[in-house]
């Protein structure tokens, strides 16, 4: 009977330390704020040159300004010998409405599992791109507000199927490998049998496969990286035959105020012969200033596109945010978008619609786009 006892307490505390060595944690975000976004150009019309003197505008209470707001599930489990099973799960929900953010709600910001050790990282699933981590991490607004990079970059607008590949955020049926850090440098690859949504069941050669790779240090005040991604498109698609993208960066921390520096290129092959590649350059500078509880924020965007790729734009934005603690804050930011006559659905004339507007999917008609937010900020 003793001995039942001993090995009954043996298998108990041998269980609780098995417990103790796996965890899951519930994470989330919420945010919510308002919007105004106007056209200085007062272009109510779509008929060229023609001014119909009412301004287009848009003022909107919005969830997921700042930040998309989530709620996700992450996990690991230490198998012993350093290596460890790590999960996430990540939905994406709209406050103001209490629907999810798209129509599957499933979890579509982020899902992988994977394993990690000593080697790095291995993950397969639904996952952020190394190019969208990599630019993000240098926009003063960290891709967030209608200051955000994303208003006037990377975009494709005439072309079909192509969606948001010129600029990446997240691809399907993917796995990465995520190398240790050696004195400050570090590599990231990815591979996605087919970009967005499920692979074709007929036949691989009609999926649109994406390649990336990105190379970064990070050491004191110090960032710096580059990246290549290479999207081939699928035998489904019958307007373009790949997209590239390739960015360098850099950032300096002056305790006072942090320095960051951008040059992307992207170019978009037509399958037609004698048809002219689409092709944009990316320049972005901010600066972000944290004094006591706040932070000042400043960028500039401008990018540079062929006729193929819609003309020129340049966007300015400003902001300021205030830290109530570490997880909540209050935040604000203006932009302001210039489109070149060129990104106007091709008519040349700066009376009709611009194709880059100020931030988190709204377009109004017009070549001077324009954004106002405020909002607070929530992290858990």
């Amino acid at each position: 009977m003793r001995k039942k006892l001993i090995a009954l307490s043996i298998a108990s505390l041998t269980s609780a330390t098995a417990f103790a060595q796996s965890n899951v944690t519930i994470y989330g975000l919420v945010d919510f704020g308002y919007a105004y976004r106007f056209d200085g150009k007062n272009a109510g019309s779509s008929t060229p040159g023609v001014n119909t003197g009412t301004p287009n505008s848009s003022s909107q209470l919005n969830s997921g300004q700042s930040a998309g707001n989530r709620i996700g599930f992450k996990g690991t489990e230490d198998l012993g010998n350093g290596l460890k099973a790590v999960f996430l799960l990540e939905q994406g929900y709209l406050l103001d409405t209490g629907l999810a953010a798209t129509s599957n709600s499933a979890f579509t910001r982020q899902a992988y599992m994977g394993l990690s050790g000593n080697f790095g990282t291995v993950i397969g699933g639904r996952l952020y791109t190394p190019h969208y981590n990599f630019v993000k991490s240098f926009d003063p607004f960290d891709a967030g507000t209608v200051g955000r990079y994303n208003n006037v970059y990377s975009n494709f607008p005439s072309l079909t199927n192509v969606g948001s590949l010129g600029d990446p955020t997240r691809v399907d049926n993917a796995v990465s490998y995520i190398s240790p850090s050696f004195s400050g440098f570090s590599a990231t690859a990815l591979y996605s049998n087919n970009a967005s949504q499920q692979e074709a069941a007929a036949s691989n050669s009609a999926n649109n496969t994406f390649y990336a790779v990105l190379g970064q240090y990070k050491s004191g005040p110090i960032s710096a990286g580059i990246n290549y991604h290479y999207i081939a498109a699928g035998t489904a698609v019958s307007s373009w035959d790949n997209v590239q993208n390739a960015t360098i960066a850099g950032s300096y921390d002056f305790n006072v105020v942090k320095v960051a520096a951008l040059y992307s290129w992207n170019e978009l092959d037509y399958q037609a012969s004698g048809t002219s590649n689409a092709t944009i350059n990316n320049y972005l500078l901010g600066v972000t200033a944290p004094f006591g509880k706040w932070a000042a924020k400043a960028s500039y965007q401008y990018s540079d596109g062929n006729r193929a790729a819609g003309g020129d734009a340049q966007q300015f934005a400003i902001g300021l945010d205030y830290n109530l603690s570490k997880r909540t804050s209050f935040y604000s930011a203006y932009s302001f978008i210039n489109n070149d006559d060129q990104r106007l659905q091709a008519v040349g004339d700066a009376s009709n619609k611009g194709d880059y507007a100020a931030g988190n999917g709204y377009s109004l008609g017009g070549v001077f786009q324009q954004g106002i937010q405020l909002g607070l900020k929530h992290t858990f």
